[in-house]
């Protein structure tokens, strides 16, 4: 069974958050940050987003009254816009479509809601690809908690050994970690600004397409 993150590793979402994340902020009187502030944030679910939009930085709060404001209007922003700037990354296609020829289950597992990650994928074209979709909001708790893992494990009927993450962030490898699976990492994505490989996966790769010779290698 393999495991598919998506924000960062199948699809480079950040343009529509960061014209999402901008206009909230114009729609509240504040200044906007700009596509390359918002690929530094993102991750961790779009509730995390708005809070460090708010406040400019990775770690903290905003206030409360401020952020009860402005989440609803990222929510509605970003419901009209889910895929009309996203793009799938380079190989991601051709990956995907060597994984299903060689008859390996697959779902996908994301800290993205599922009212925006089903639409995505679909608009996309790479819904039917996948046999189970976790979303950030489907169970109690979200990566790097390891339940999306071991949900998606039981599900398939596939012991967490013989199971294989690919992510993108720290968060990704401490979910795989923490369920037994084994972890591959693409070296693009969102990872807050620090080197993926600093966090220790078990193979780093430069594009999806890659992941065939990893598993003929492992094989």
């Amino acid at each position: 069974m393999i495991l598919i993150d998506v924000d960062g590793t199948l699809v480079d979402s950040v343009p529509d958050l960061a014209f999402c994340v901008d206009e909230m902020m114009q729609r509240l009187g504040l200044p906007p940050h700009g596509e390359a502030k918002v690929r530094d944030w993102v991750g961790n679910g779009v509730e995390r987003l708005v809070r460090r939009a708010l406040i400019g930085r990775l770690e903290g709060e905003p206030d409360p009254a401020l952020f009860e404001k402005a989440y609803p209007i990222f929510l509605e922003l970003y419901a009209e816009n889910t895929s009309k700037r996203s793009r799938l990354y380079p190989g991601v296609k051709e990956g995907l479509d060597y994984l299903k020829a060689g008859g390996y289950p697959l779902g996908c597992v994301t800290n993205k809601a599922a009212r925006f990650t089903e639409p995505l994928l679909r608009d996309l074209g790479i819904a039917d690809y996948f046999r189970i979709v976790i979303s950030g909001d489907t169970l109690p708790k979200k990566k790097p908690d390891p339940l999306p893992l071991l949900h998606a494990a039981e599900f398939f009927g596939v012991h967490p050994a013989d199971a294989l993450m690919i992510g993108d962030s720290v968060s990704d490898v401490k979910a795989a970690r923490a369920a037994g699976f084994q972890i591959v990492c693409m070296s693009y994505g969102y990872n807050h600004g620090a080197d993926i490989r600093d966090s220790n996966p078990d193979a780093v790769i430069d594009s999806l397409d890659q992941i065939q010779g990893l598993l003929e290698a492992a094989a």
